[in-house]
């Protein structure tokens, strides 16, 4: 869904801006001037007329830059990460036996993870900066400054609307949103693979061992003492195979003991 609202917003995107130039002359004027531009926004393709004021002639222009760089590569990491994540999710659902299987699926989906990750954070940066240079080339006043009818004090040049740049705007935001998302994914996706489960091993073996050597002498110890105290009671008692005969007495030294 994050990475749905990311590419249709940016992708999606067409607006555009209004100028108004007012001549000295009335009948060379024109009041509404639109200029458009949309996605992939190379604006200096965008071109445009504007009166000159000085006779019928007409003055082409153009926008000035070009961000398509920027914005193709955003919108097609958005679309790259959302049928990667519809290809997961039916993977997590139908195929979990197979996803699990010698532990190849967590390792690749775990790199992929990682991969996206980092070109989340690339694809809006750079867009974040492409935005930035599009507000400004398509700003009225800097369009404004390209007239050269506009440059005489005579002739009045005004903006009648703005361009609207509040999806733009959504776009840059899911974009980072998309990378804080997939970045914490990758824990839980490290989780599911044999690295994380090898590391949980390493730690508990010496813990195992240590519990296990701990039981170990404790139950040695009480065997050798009840052995040795055993022995030793029938060691210092006579036998009657060592005399040859059985002990008298009304007390016998191991008695005593």
């Amino acid at each position: 869904l994050f990475a749905i609202f990311a590419f249709a917003t940016c992708g999606g995107y067409s607006g555009g801006l209004r100028l108004s130039v007012d001549c000295v002359n009335k009948t060379e004027s024109n009041l509404s001037i639109d200029i458009a531009f949309a996605y992939p926004f190379r604006l200096h393709q965008v071109t445009f007329e504007v009166p000159t004021c000085e006779g019928k002639e007409r003055q082409k222009l153009a926008l000035i830059g070009d961000s398509s760089s920027s914005a193709e590569f955003f919108v097609t990491v958005a679309v790259f990460a959302f049928l990667y994540s519809l290809a997961a999710t039916v993977v997590y659902i139908f195929f979990q036996n197979k996803y699990r299987e010698n532990n190849r699926g967590p390792l690749i989906d775990f790199i992929v993870t990682v991969v996206f990750s980092f070109l989340w954070l690339v694809g809006s940066s750079a867009w974040a900066k492409g935005l930035s240079d599009v507000k400004v080339a398509t700003d009225p006043k800097e369009v404004l400054l390209l007239m050269s009818a506009c440059k005489q004090p005579s002739n009045k040049c005004m903006a009648v609307h703005s361009p609207v740049m509040s999806s733009l705007n959504t776009s840059v935001v899911f974009g980072f949103l998309n990378f804080i998302l997939w970045a914490g994914n990758i824990w839980f996706v490290f989780k599911e693979t044999g690295w994380h489960s090898s590391g949980q091993r390493y730690l508990s073996d010496p813990m195992e061992k240590h519990s296990s050597s701990y039981n170990q002498g404790g139950y040695n110890q009480d065997s050798y003492g009840s052995s040795s105290g055993y022995s030793q009671q029938a060691s210092l008692g006579p036998s009657s195979d060592e005399f040859g005969q059985q002990p008298t007495g009304p007390t016998s030294f191991t008695n005593q003991i």
